[in-house]
């Protein structure tokens, strides 16, 4: 099989593979506030927050396992990491299906964080088999599977919801399987073993892998603009539901039609125009044009007062996600080749280690303007915060790329006065 074969092949997979993920994670979130309820007997409110501590286990679970994920693929491939991944995918939607309590629940949010650590490999795989000025329109197609994918599924789950809160559960579970099976039948190996590397513990974790990128100053830089960013984009899954349903009256159907038109947006921009707008912008520009869009979108979604205003700052929300492609591109064109499975376990530690905190802060945010005791109605809190943290992370890559423009191009040599002449 020929190399550039071999790699269609595997950015197929991927493709298919993310697609399918945020498909069936997609499809139980229409309904996941309703089966916490279910569970525990409690308001809305109170689902948010127990939805907010859900999310928290996931990240702290993606947080230890991301790194070890990566490395363990620049050792053994990238190949059997996701396949293994992807079979505990299925077995977390039959627990959370099956759940009696709201611990079960937390027992399947416990292992859908370790295989959402495949978020290395995969990334992974996008670096083996691009060319460095194609890594950013790559990644984007990451991101076109992941609107993509947000279409089909919260649309299916707001309409299975019908038939009951747990049904999505086990569709998604059917989901995950069908895409492991899939996978090893078609799915090459990008990681050959002449580039391999041995799996080191000391850097397997997320302290070593967090410090192994000390060697990048870029990368280092941008991290800070990722954690920023990542605790804004995290309102999102932790309130949108929430925040619809209660401010809007929406029932689980208008959840999932408008996650479906969010995921239809991302995809035509990463699918299409970000082939555009990238050799147009380049990368840094790109980055902090779409952290500025995304900002906009957020505020917007803050102070909505009609369903319509939520639509219309979909618009803007969605043309940002030429951010995170550019990001990814330009950190790992700093990277080493035997570094890249590293390089995004450290990116997913990362996005993990905000992940941990950024829902408890969104949800207890939700709560705390809109409860009944709350000091004043502002439900769009989070949202809010949101937009003026995606501003700050727009800030951070102005200088760091800024910065790094004027190291490359060397220090800026004055032209000394010519010395007067010798009079005497």
């Amino acid at each position: 099989m020929s190399a550039d074969v071999s790699h269609r092949k595997a950015l197929s997979f991927i493709f298919v593979t993310v697609f399918l993920d945020v498909a069936g994670f997609g499809i139980v979130i229409p309904v996941t506030p309703e089966l916490i309820v279910e569970l525990t007997g409690e308001g809305m409110a109170s689902a948010a927050r127990y939805g907010g501590w859900l999310l928290f286990v996931y990240a702290l679970m993606q947080f230890f396992f991301a790194p070890i994920m990566g490395n363990l693929s620049d050792a053994y491939g990238r190949r059997p990491v996701l396949l293994i991944a992807l079979l505990n995918f299925g077995l977390d939607y039959i627990l959370m299906g099956l759940a009696p309590t709201i611990a079960w629940l937390f027992v399947g949010r416990t292992l859908a964080g370790i295989s959402g650590a495949t978020h290395s490999p995969a990334n992974a795989f996008i670096a083996d088999v691009s060319a460095p000025q194609d890594r950013a329109k790559n990644f984007g197609l990451l991101g076109a599977a992941f609107g993509l994918g947000f279409i089909v599924g919260p649309v299916v789950g707001g309409l299975l919801g019908e038939f009951g809160p747990r049904v999505p559960f086990f569709v998604a579970a059917g989901v995950a399987f069908a895409n492991a099976t899939y996978g090893y039948f078609v799915l090459p190996e990008t990681n050959p073993r002449e580039r391999r590397r041995p799996f080191d513990l000391r850097r397997a974790n997320p302290v070593g892998a967090l410090g192994q990128m000390r060697r990048y100053p870029v990368v280092i830089g941008l991290f800070t603009a990722l954690v920023l960013f990542q605790i804004a984009h995290d309102a999102n899954p932790a309130v949108w539901t929430y925040y619809t349903m209660h401010k809007f009256d929406w029932s689980e159907r208008d959840v999932g039609l408008s996650l479906g038109a969010v995921g239809l947006m991302i995809a035509i921009v990463q699918g299409g125009l970000i082939r555009a707008i990238l050799p147009r912008l380049g990368e840094r520009r790109s980055a902090s044009l779409g952290l500025v869009l995304i900002a906009l979108g957020f505020l917007g979604f803050s102070f909505a007062s009609e369903t319509w205003m939520m639509y219309a700052f979909m618009v803007p929300f969605a043309l940002g996600g030429v951010a995170t492609p550019a990001l990814r591109g330009i950190m790992a064109n700093e990277v080493e080749s035997d570094a890249q499975g590293e390089l995004q376990g450290a990116i997913t530690s990362l996005v993990s280690l905000t992940a941990i905190v950024a829902p408890l802060i969104m949800t207890n945010l939700f709560f705390a303007f809109s409860a009944d005791d709350a000091p004043f109605d502002f439900p769009g809190a989070p949202f809010f915060a949101a937009g003026a943290l995606s501003l700050a992370s727009a800030a951070v890559v102005r200088i760091v790329t800024t910065r790094a423009t004027l190291r490359a191009q060397g220090p800026v040599r004055t032209p000394r006065p010519e010395e007067p002449e010798d009079s005497g």
